[in-house]
């Protein structure tokens, strides 16, 4: 009974709320009748922004098709890539040394390695003298080098300290001109041989020839690649100028050796025999000069960092 009350009631409360928002429309028999007004309600749809954010392109292997999908993408994407390192160097260097004078660009591939590629080269012979001694010959030397070197230069603790390893492509020319000694002789196995016509001045104990003239040639290495080592330093003075040092040796193999008597007087088949024979020692010599094997590596230089 009480539930049909409670109904009646809000009945009632809606009816007389319908009636107050109605507009009248008939009066009959001074009774008023209202027609409820629909209420219309408008809504304005706000546009609902919807964000994609691109899923990245995998490139992926497939080990079915034997192919890398999206294969176009992942060229142009390295070769871009690429061609931005290749073109913003992180630094150039101008060196002097052992291998030459020459220049180095260096690309960093991270906060301790450095890539480089470089070239030294010209006539160095004045670095070291200018001359060198082979057992009992000393040679005057004159040298056209050609060392192109791809390396890696790394800071093991961060700091100025370097150690790098590479490979250069030599090319180097050395031509040698033995120097005469006393009264103008070689002295080779303990052999005198005379430039000239010498005759009266040897000893009974010394065996050899006259009229050898002058020893002259050459010297190759035999290796077309030769692999390399240094440690050194490479403070920085600013933040863009720095210094650098290194030292270290390059395997460049063993040498051959081309050398000829040239000029002298001929004289009887022996002699002559003899004289062919002292260019032939000298050329032993020469090719057993352990350390025409490895290359002294000495240069010093400066860098410029971008």
């Amino acid at each position: 009974m009480k539930f049909i009350k409670l109904t009646a009631i809000s009945a009632a409360v809606l009816a007389s709320s319908a009636a107050l928002a109605a507009d009248p429309i008939v009066v009959v028999d001074d009774v008023e009748v209202y027609e409820a007004q629909p209420v219309a309600v408008a809504y304005e749809v706000e546009p609902v922004a919807v964000a994609y954010e691109a899923e990245p392109v995998a490139v992926a292997y497939n080990a079915n098709a034997g192919v890398v999908r999206n294969t176009a993408g992942a060229v142009v994407g390295g070769t871009k890539t690429f061609f931005q390192t290749v073109t913003h160097p992180a630094a150039i260097s101008a060196e002097v040394g052992t291998l030459g004078y020459g220049a180095n660009i260096g690309w960093g591939l991270n906060e301790k390695t450095e890539l480089q590629a470089g070239w030294a080269g010209g006539d160095v012979a004045d670095l070291f003298g200018g001359d060198f001694d082979a057992n009992d010959i000393n040679y005057d030397v004159d040298t056209d080098f050609s060392n192109p070197y791809l390396g890696v230069q790394y800071r093991p603790m961060a700091n100025w300290f370097t150690m790098g390893a590479g490979i250069i492509v030599p090319d180097n020319d050395i031509d040698v001109r033995a120097n005469a000694e006393g009264e103008g002789f070689y002295k080779i196995d303990g052999k005198k041989y005379y430039t000239g016509v010498a005759a009266d001045k040897r000893g009974d104990d010394d065996f050899g020839a006259d009229g050898v003239g002058n020893l002259e040639g050459n010297i190759q290495h035999r290796n077309k690649l030769a692999p390399y080592a240094t440690i050194g330093f490479r403070p920085n003075i600013t933040n863009n100028f720095g210094v650098f040092g290194e030292v270290g040796a390059a395997y460049m193999g063993k040498v051959d050796a081309n050398i000829k008597r040239v000029g002298g007087v001929d004289g009887d088949a022996i002699n002559i025999a003899a004289a062919d024979q002292a260019a032939r020692d000298a050329e032993k010599d020469l090719e057993d000069k352990s350390w025409l094997e490895w290359m002294p590596i000495v240069k010093v230089g400066a860098t410029y960092r971008f």
